[in-house]
């Protein structure tokens, strides 16, 4: 595995390609968008910078890193000649679906497809590929580059050779990748989605403010980061997507959207993406974060 494709180049898929690129890999992340490619280098480019002055990594690595980046803005060019591809596209399953039939067009039948999903269905996805055994889930966790955990997920038809190598190839990350089954949400965002759903309907029903909420989760319970802080940091608009599908998938009222987290989103305050959620996080506001008054 030395040529890996990202497809998808906003926050998730610039980390993925910046990590796999940092590693040594040859990337070649895929946008229809020449302009959030551009973003995405830029980015990329601005998180090595901040390694390099911590001294993390050298100005060798930093030039080497951004070489191994090729960018492109049709699939079918950047998909031709690579070992693994991942989609990281927008957490949206009928795209999803669309980007995996078009690779499957463009690709040899021993290319092994991976999805960076944080909850929709890997047995799903595999159902538009000719060989669904080589369908797998790889969901790296915001930032990438610094967060350590890859959540592996086994669609019903996957290969166990495919995840072994899934597995090799996050640890090449130096990652610690664990594998889980296929299921709504799958481990980490089962867990978690609940957990900020529940801190957002606490607020909503004005029994604490967000910054009671968040200090209560981070001194009590030793979470690095509370639910409210966090929920903007993945984007709200992420968080409502993954609480739809679970509770569609699961059939079950408790992971029903809170109304306060669909008004946000319907309002456009998606989290640190958009400058403000249940923090403010505008350019007069960078210094610090905010709590947003809800009353």
């Amino acid at each position: 595995m030395k040529k890996i494709a990202v497809i998808g180049a906003g926050t998730m898929g610039n980390g993925i390609a910046h990590t796999f690129a940092q590693h040594g890999f040859v990337v070649k992340l895929i946008d229809v968008s020449e302009k959030a490619l551009d973003k995405a280098m830029d980015t990329i480019a601005t998180n090595l910078n901040r390694m390099l002055i911590k001294g993390s990594i050298t100005s060798d690595d930093f030039a080497k890193t951004i070489t191994n980046i090729i960018t492109y803005t049709d699939i079918e060019d950047g998909v031709v000649g690579v070992d693994f591809v991942i989609e990281a596209a927008t957490e949206n399953r009928d795209l999803k679906l669309k980007i995996f039939k078009k690779i499957n067009e463009y690709c040899p039948h021993n290319t092994i497809f991976a999805s960076n999903t944080s909850s929709i269905s890997i047995t799903e996805i595999a159902t538009v590929v000719t060989h669904p055994e080589r369908v797998i889930g790889m969901h790296f966790m915001n930032p990438v580059p610094l967060m350590p955990l890859v959540e592996i997920i086994k669609g019903e038809k996957t290969n166990k050779e495919v995840t072994k190598i899934t597995v090799a190839l996050a640890e090449k990350l130096d990652k610690n990748p664990v594998v889980v089954n296929d299921a709504p949400g799958f481990v980490a965002n089962r867990i978690l989605m609940p957990m900020i759903n529940e801190a957002i309907e606490t607020l909503e029903n004005k029994i604490g403010g967000v910054l009671e909420i968040d200090t209560i989760m981070k001194l009590g319970m030793n979470h690095q980061m509370g639910p409210l802080q966090l929920a903007d940091y993945i984007g709200l608009d992420v968080c409502l997507s993954i609480l739809n599908v679970m509770h569609e998938g699961f059939n079950n009222p408790k992971y029903a959207p809170a109304p306060l987290l669909i008004k946000m989103v319907n309002e456009g305050k998606l989290g640190v993406k958009s400058g403000e959620g249940f923090y403010d996080y505008s350019e007069n506001k960078k210094a610090e974060k905010v709590a947003k008054q809800f009353t």
